[in-house]
């Protein structure tokens, strides 16, 4: 189910920009690189929040850091594309946390996963006690990523 877009103006789109590229700023930093005073500022910020075009804030942390120095993009196919077997495949990717990313495709494959792990030792373990076990799954297709060149969580903000 598609969600519907809210109407933004320049000021909420300063907003998500600003915190996008730093969710810890505080009210007053946030409302003096926006243009407007802290308390209509805290107030949009507040429905933003409350329409659902922020939904969360998180810390990023660089992955290395955590020795999971290994990104696979794994190409997934189902032996059928049923409904059932769809939502049984995405409760059990949904429960792994290696999987940072899990995309329906259209295409030669029914799945995309971005898999984040800290050896290829953990990814043969990921799959074998894990991946091929989701019931009607028929293929799997792993390319491992050299180098990443482009990474950022902010959405393109005009």
């Amino acid at each position: 189910m598609s969600k519907e877009m809210v109407a933004l103006d320049q000021i909420d789109r300063k907003i998500i920009k600003a915190l996008q590229d730093n969710a810890r700023l505080s009210s007053q930093e946030l409302s003096e690189r926006v243009g407007i005073s802290t308390s209509p500022c805290w107030r949009r910020v507040k429905a933003l929040e409350e329409a659902g075009v922020i939904t969360r804030y998180v810390t990023l942390v660089d992955p290395e850091s955590l020795g999971l120095s290994i990104s696979i993009f794994t190409n997934v196919s189902l032996d059928k594309q049923i409904e059932t077997a769809l939502e049984t495949f995405q409760k059990a990717v949904r429960k792994r946390p290696e999987v940072m990313e899990c995309y329906l495709m259209t295409g030669d494959f029914d799945y995309l996963l971005r898999v984040v792990v800290g050896s290829l030792h953990d990814y043969e373990r990921f799959l074998l006690d894990h991946l091929t076990k989701i019931p009607g799954v028929a293929s799997i297709k792993s390319s491992f990523a050299l180098k990443q060149v482009k990474y950022t969580t902010a959405l393109p903000v005009s």
